[in-house]
């Protein structure tokens, strides 16, 4: 593998090893609780719905924490701030383990949401390291692509696992819920240990009010979405709460664009390379985030309302699972592409995929076979973008900035999910009362999420055709036929050695 490099290189097979792992798990938490969920409703006394307020409450905390984190990455290291969200993750994790109560399991596991910030920061890091090699972005896409594998791979064992513990453990909640708090324990000493320290800029300052009106804004659009889906279209204040978030960029954008060293560089995602790629991102989070609960009730729905394939929950886990190992290979088969033409085509033909499988139903959609079919479709493309968007941004990015950058993909593909869950949730229920069933919507819903789906991805295809054609290429592909690689590598070192004269000019102030 031409990106594992020796000890005069940036990245190596041991850093790449060790975040296998740190991914590995965050695949499983995220996977693990899954078949849990009624038994966590019987251990808490609450009502299935009220699972609900969990996942807004972890949502809600990563779309404002990870954009910090990673500038705080950007100006201390990356490593140091991935310790720090792993250790909140760890006593969230913990936390979850020994309470038994709503409000107290619902803190716990709004924190554990720190863990969102881990794929950021390893991509930043990894990118970081890299840069003296030259070839930093396409090492990093490969990186990206093998912690992908472990992401979706750790959330097959976490979905598979979960409800397998649970039995051998005598369906003892507390001492299966510790399972994944040894885990993340674990974690930390991977990283304490084995990942090495990126090389932060001297001389940053962290834009305190920057960030506040920064997170006042997203609180006010995440929550708003939030509260749009459980009181519905007719809650009339809750389109004023975003409305107001909305406005709250704009005061923000103006103070921003006066600091020295903001909290995120406005003049940065100005960059041709840099704006679709954000946009795609939250652009392909309505699908990646958003679909996959009416996709599972669609494949659970009784086909006497005319559609649906009747499948009973450990039917429906071999369609999730079919998604999944497609998000693997389409996350191995993307530097492949990438060095074959180029990053900027491979995206376009990642969303095109995630395009072609979700519009796929409108015709395709009254077998088992058909949903296999245009799920694993719609996963080879958004395995591929899982990692690709923040190595993407990373390779966009001026130096000391690939941290935020990185972080950024992941906060507007929140915010995409968070929006795609609202209004599907108002489609389907209005489609719920031309059911034969009592908990079922209409077709029409169905398939006009799916439209949804589709339609953001090829906008987002169009998108990408903006960005300029040697986008996210390595340094070292654009100039090789003009200076030669050794040149290119003493004058990459010599750089480095003289960042702290050369930082003013790199902070794209």
């Amino acid at each position: 593998m031409s990106f594992l490099r020796g000890k005069s290189g940036a990245i190596t097979m041991g850093l790449i090893g060790y975040l296998f792992f740190v991914e590995l798990v965050s695949g499983i938490i995220q996977g693990y609780y899954i078949p849990l969920i009624p038994d966590i409703v019987d251990h808490l006394g609450i009502r299935d719905a009220d699972f609900n307020w969990f996942e807004a409450a972890q949502l809600l905390l990563s779309a404002i924490v990870v954009p910090i984190l990673a500038k705080l990455g950007d100006m201390h290291g990356h490593k140091r701030i991935l310790l720090i969200s792993t250790v909140l993750t760890a006593g969230a994790t913990w936390w979850l383990a020994f309470t038994g109560d709503f409000t107290s399991f619902l803190i716990a596991w709004a924190l554990q949401g720190f863990y969102v910030v881990w794929l950021p920061l390893e991509v930043a890091l990894i990118f970081d390291r890299g840069r003296v090699t030259g070839m930093g972005a396409s090492q990093t896409r490969r990186a990206a692509g093998f912690l992908v594998v472990a992401l979706e791979a750790g959330a097959i064992m976490g979905a598979l696992g979960g409800g397998r513990i649970f039995k051998a453990f005598g369906e003892n909640v507390q001492q299966t819920l510790m399972v994944p708090a040894i885990a993340v324990t674990i974690v930390f000493f991977v990283i304490l240990f084995g990942v090495p320290e990126s090389k932060p800029l001297p001389g940053r300052t962290l834009d305190f009010w920057g960030f506040v009106i920064l997170t006042i804004g997203l609180l006010l659009i995440t929550s708003g979405l939030t509260f749009l889906r459980i009181n519905g279209p007719e809650a009339w204040w809750v389109y004023l709460v975003m409305l107001a978030g909305v406005a709250t960029f704009i005061p923000w954008g103006r103070y921003e664009l006066r600091q020295k060293d903001p909290a995120i560089d406005l003049r940065m995602l100005r960059d041709p390379s840099m704006w679709p790629i954000q946009l795609t991102a939250g652009l392909v989070g309505i699908s990646l985030l958003g679909a996959q609960a009416p996709l599972a009730t669609f494949a659970g729905t009784d086909p006497i309302n005319g559609y649906g394939l009747g499948m009973e929950s450990d039917e429906i886990s071999y369609i999730i699972g079919a998604y999944l190992v497609s998000m693997i290979v389409g996350a191995l088969l993307f530097p492949i592409l990438s060095k074959w033409k180029s990053p900027r085509v491979a995206l376009i033909v990642a969303t095109f995929f995630v395009a072609a499988g979700y519009l796929m139903f409108l015709p395709f959609h009254a077998t088992a076979l058909s949903v296999f079919l245009n799920m694993s479709i719609a996963g080879l493309g958004s395995g591929a973008l899982v990692g690709a968007l923040p190595a993407a941004a990373a390779a966009a990015a001026p130096r000391g900035q690939t941290g935020i950058a990185t972080a950024l993909t992941n906060t507007t593909k929140t915010i995409g999910g968070s929006f795609a869950s609202a209004i599907f949730a108002i489609v389907l229920l209005a489609g719920a009362a031309s059911a034969v069933t009592e908990t079922a919507s209409s077709l029409f819903g169905y398939l006009t999420v799916f439209t949804i789906c589709g339609a953001g991805a090829l906008v987002a295809a169009v998108l990408l055709f903006l960005v300029p054609k040697l986008a996210f290429a390595d340094v070292v592909d654009e100039i090789d036929e003009l200076v030669p690689v050794a040149a290119a590598g003493a004058d990459d070192t010599a750089t480095e050695s003289a960042e702290p004269a050369a930082a003013p000019g790199n902070s794209n102030d």
